[in-house]
Parts: C-alpha cells; structure tokens; sequence
C-alpha cells in the first residue's frame, strides 16, 4: 500500500473516502466543448455530482449555438445552480478586446473564465473535466478537502489503466522523462516541485478563491502544467497538495494529426518551459533532447516491467518511438500570450456571465 509523500503533500486513497470538505462553500467549474448535444451532456458526470451538492457549478461551454440552448435546457433539470459561459459568444469576444484580452481561444481561456466567475461567487474553487467515464461523487470533495487542511492549491492524480493498457501517454512519454531530465540537471526548488506531481497534466485541481484570482493561464494546451509554475509561485510547496482520485478512464487522443498528442507536446512544452524560465532556471536546450530521449529510454524499461508484472499488454517500440515523436517539445518559448490574473484586471466577471448569454449584449459593470 502507497504511503509515500512527496515534497508537496500527498493525500492517498487507502480507505476509498469520500472526505469532509466544504462543499456548500464551493464553486465546480466543468469545462466542455463539442460539436453536438449528446457531446456536451454528461450525464455520468452531472447525476453524481448532483448529489455532491456545490454552491454553485460554472460551465465554460464552447459548442454551436443551437447546442448551448440545447445543454442549458438539459442541465436545467438538476438540482444544480449551474451558470453556462458560451465561450463562442461573439459579444464575450468584443467584451474582452474592450480589457485587452483578445486572443487565442482553447481551453484555457474557457477555464480561466470559469475561475474568475466562481471565484467570485464561493470561497473554494474545484475545476474538473467532463470526459471522465469513470467520475465520482467523490472527486469534489477530494480535491476540496486539502483545502481546510491549510492547502492553497490541490492537483488530483490518478492511474490511466484501460483495455489492459497503460495510457497517459503525454505524461509518461513527455513530461515525466522531461522533468527527470531536468532535475538531473537543475537543483532548483521549482523543479524539484515539479517532480513532486505524480500526473501533473491532470484536469482536477482546486484552489481557495484568493489563489484562484492570483493565477494567469494559459489560453489553450497547457494550462495544467502552466497552472502548477503559478500555483508555486502563488502558494508554493507548503501550500499545496495532491491527492489521489483512484482510476481514471476517458477518450484517447492519437499521437499525430491536428490536435494530436505530437502537437498538444509541443504547446505542455513551451508552457513548461516558460514556467521554468520564469522560475529563473536556464535550460541548455541543444543538450537537453539527448538527455530528455535517454530518461525516456530508461522509463520505458520500467513501465515494460510494471505491465509486465500486472499482466498488461505492452509495445516498448511504440513507446519509443512516441518519446523521439514528442522530442520537438523540447524548445525555448515563445511570446508570453498567457491571461492575466484576475485581480490582476479591471474585467469584472460579472460582464463574462452577461456577455455569454444567448442574443445579450455585454455589460460591463461592477459585481456586487
């Protein structure tokens, strides 16, 4: 059984708990995209966590319109106070150009617009993804409860076992043999933090509403690994934890192609990297491929062994070749496009729930 701690505290699932955690002070931000009604209604994400009971659940919701109208008809049938942000809307887009916040969208601008609006409505804020099979009425008050333990920022983590496979292989493949690369080079607190997080590219993290407004973000992929250089900088490691979701399932992207695993590594990467810089550790970029493809040689020996040692299939010679695939993540950022922190703005959230309503102009005002 796994009691082991990391630098960051880590929280384990010894007894499947579902904890105390405070809840009903809570704001859920549930990011969803899709093209169609089915895609954008999750009931096995929305029955259990009808029973959780938040304050409040913000839905940053990019779709067509027709499926915005169907998805606010649909979720009006829980027991949820639930607020969608059509994130297409066209008046949000002149509404953010009038801040200086117009550029490119993805998931991280949604989300960063659902932590500005539930930060501004509850004192905790717990943001999880919508595409899990395997979602519990557990998984808010896990990543809730560290956050009345004297925790800022809670990161979940979990096992990507499926069809008798091991998968998250952005993590394992990229970032895992990445950060040990860099560890073995770098002993800096940043990057020892890093190392810390047993699936740093998870979608479930928490943070209290005063660290939630003190984060940027990045506007598409990325935004994970982004939000832990900012939670250090925020809260650091004394203020953080992580805790374990258990087993999680859920669509699996393919290596190559638009919106690929090859492409999503190069967007971690050069967000990884910013946070890195931005930490004041100079990475040697013309070396550091060849000792990021030997870490990842080395923990695709391991991973043999561990499927091997669970009965799981397992294809080394795949596995490596997406670790050569991934290589060109490997590069130092570009411009910094990241999203302001929100108190870092004169955007009240308010406007963005005004300006994602459907046929509503947008209205800048001050909230309450």
């Amino acid at each position: 059984m796994d009691y082991a701690q990391e630098r960051i505290t880590t929280l384990h699932d010894l007894t499947d708990p579902t904890p105390d955690a405070p809840v009903d002070d809570s704001a859920v931000v549930v990011p969803i995209a899709g093209e169609t009604v089915d895609a954008v209604t999750p009931d096995y994400v929305f029955d259990p966590l009808a029973t959780v009971g938040p304050a409040e659940v913000v839905v940053p919701l990019r779709a067509p319109a027709d499926v915005v109208a169907a998805f606010r008809e649909w979720v009006a049938e829980y027991d949820l106070s639930v607020t969608a942000l059509w994130c297409d809307a066209p008046e949000l887009d002149t509404l953010l150009e009038n801040h200086g916040l117009a550029g490119e969208t993805g998931k991280g601008r949604d989300v960063w617009l659902g932590l500005g609006v539930a930060a501004s409505r509850a004192d905790y804020v717990a943001v999880h993804d919508a595409d899990a099979t395997t979602y519990s009425a557990a998984t808010v008050p896990r990543l809730l409860a560290p956050l009345a333990m004297d925790h800022d920022f809670v990161k979940g983590y979990y096992a990507r076992v499926e069809d008798r496979q091991l998968y998250g292989r952005l993590v394992r493949l990229f970032v895992a043999p990445l950060v040990r690369a860099l560890e073995d080079r770098h002993h800096h607190p940043f990057v020892h933090y890093l190392a810390s997080f047993r699936y740093p590219l998870a979608g479930e993290f928490a943070f209290t509403a005063d660290a939630a407004r003190r984060i940027r973000a990045q506007r598409a992929w990325g935004l994970e690994i982004g939000m832990l250089g900012e939670a250090f900088d925020v809260v650091g490691a004394d203020g953080t934890a992580q805790v374990d979701l258990g087993l999680h399932q859920h669509d699996h992207k393919p290596v190559g192609g638009r919106g690929g695993l090859s492409t999503m590594s190069e967007q971690v990467g050069e967000a990884l990297f910013r946070a890195v810089e931005g930490a004041g550790v100079d990475p040697d970029y013309k070396t550091l491929p060849t000792a990021y493809i030997k870490a990842g040689e080395r923990l695709v020996e391991q991973y043999a062994a561990d499927a091997a040692f669970n009965g799981l299939e397992y294809d080394p010679a795949a596995e490596r070749e997406q670790v050569d695939a991934y290589r060109s993540g490997i590069r130092r950022p570009g411009p910094d496009t990241r999203l302001p922190a929100w108190a870092d703005t004169d955007l009240p959230p308010s406007a963005v729930v005004e300006a994602t309503r459907p046929s509503q102009p947008a209205v800048d005002r001050a909230d309450d």
